[in-house]
């Protein structure tokens, strides 16, 4: 939990620095910068470079000065040194994920993920999305994965919420009060 609070810190120093040096629209361009930062940290090879205490800073941070110079804001790339100065950097991509946590939450949107039994059309994804806005008040950015382990139905999972319209859990449900109703009656 401490590493989420302290990635949480670093990603709200980030969206605060956005804000105040270009607004809107370095927001977005820090998190199409922090999004291509997660991208190279989650590959292992890059992973183990950063995290390994045999490579000096210096390197770390001449490799990512390397990697980013040119592709992503100068503000953006000495956060990215601070970061690694403070020897942090096995946080950066906690700290994306928390940076788009917060750019979404400040722009009232939510991210879903949902599984479903099969491969859903765009008028699922659209229907699904319209009533899961309609549900939470918000925007809602979904990502459909097709999980051929449900039966039926689907299961929606957003923040810490889990939404199960599956009918396996369905089943159950109905299962359960069957055996309640008949014990009751017994009693």
């Amino acid at each position: 939990m401490r590493a989420e609070i302290i990635a949480r810190n670093y990603a709200d120093t980030l969206l605060e620095l956005a804000r105040r040096h270009g607004g809107a629209r370095t927001v977005e361009e820090f998190g199409a910068a922090m999004e291509l930062l997660a991208g190279a940290v989650a590959e292992p090879r890059v992973r183990e470079f950063l995290s390994s205490p045999r490579i000096p800073a210096a390197e770390r941070k001449e490799a990512l000065r390397g990697a980013l110079e040119g592709r992503v804001p100068d503000l953006f790339l000495r956060f990215v040194m601070l970061v690694v100065d403070k020897r942090r950097q096995r946080l950066l991509a906690e700290i994306a994920h928390e940076y788009r946590a917060l750019v979404d939450e400040q722009a009232g949107r939510v991210r879903v993920q949902v599984a479903i039994s099969h491969p859903p059309d765009q008028a699922l994804r659209d229907e699904v999305a319209n009533a899961l806005a309609a549900r939470l008040g918000k925007d809602v950015v979904a990502s459909f994965t097709v999980d051929p382990d449900l039966l039926g139905g689907m299961v929606v999972r957003y923040g810490d919420e889990i939404l199960d319209g599956s009918v396996r859990t369905g089943a159950e449900n109905l299962r359960r009060r069957m055996v309640a109703a008949t014990m009751a009656r017994t009693a």
